[in-house]
């Protein structure tokens, strides 16, 4: 099972000018079409005067949730130019939006598809590619005697412990690759409780 892939490690920036039109572009690594969502939403509000929004983005380790946004541009002008360069650079967990301001002249189709796959480029320029691995969340419970065996496999194989509170009945929070998920699971439910996974 593959739980590697490639994603950029910050938010970048970039622009393109174009007669007049000026095209402003943001790269994010992001996690979740929610996360997508807040982003878009807070960038129509930071950039409420520019007459368009057009994004694209890739989510999924083999880049299987993806999305182009024309954001009223003519058709496949916007979006997919935009797609089309995190395919070139082969990443995912990523969203692109541009945001334009209309300079009062028109661009024709050829000029608009390069000026957003233009300036999709220099944002991803300025950004940082990283190879990461996929992770899920998993939450235990356990009695406070069973800490030394849980602590054990979590040395053992190297597990990001992200929450803990350790009482008579301990809570712990992992981060665990999911191409280890399944024995790692296995090998905790012998000591803890309650597992459950997100």
């Amino acid at each position: 099972m593959n739980d590697r892939y490639k994603t950029i490690d910050a938010q970048a920036t970039g622009i393109y000018r174009e007669k007049g039109s000026k095209f402003l572009s943001f790269a994010y690594p992001v996690a979740s079409e929610n996360e997508i969502k807040l982003i878009i939403a807070q960038l129509k509000k930071e950039y409420f005067d520019a007459r368009h929004h057009c994004y694209a983005y890739r989510l999924g380790v083999n880049g299987e949730i993806f999305r182009a946004n024309d954001g009223g541009e003519p058709s496949g002008t916007a979006g997919r130019p935009i797609y089309g360069q995190i395919l070139s650079y082969d990443i995912t967990n990523i969203l692109i939006v541009v945001v334009r301001y209309f300079g009062g002249i028109k661009l024709g189709t050829s000029g608009l598809i390069n000026a957003y796959k233009t300036a999709a480029i220099d944002a991803l320029k300025n950004s940082k590619t990283v190879e990461r691995t996929e992770r899920q969340t998993v939450t235990l419970r356990f009695a406070y005697n069973a800490m030394n065996d849980i602590m054990k496999i979590v040395k053992d194989e190297k597990i990001e412990i992200t929450e803990q509170i350790t009482e008579l009945d301990c809570h712990m929070k992992l981060k665990i690759d999911k191409s280890k998920i399944q024995p790692v699971l296995e090998k905790l439910s012998k000591t803890a409780s309650v597992i459950t996974q997100n």
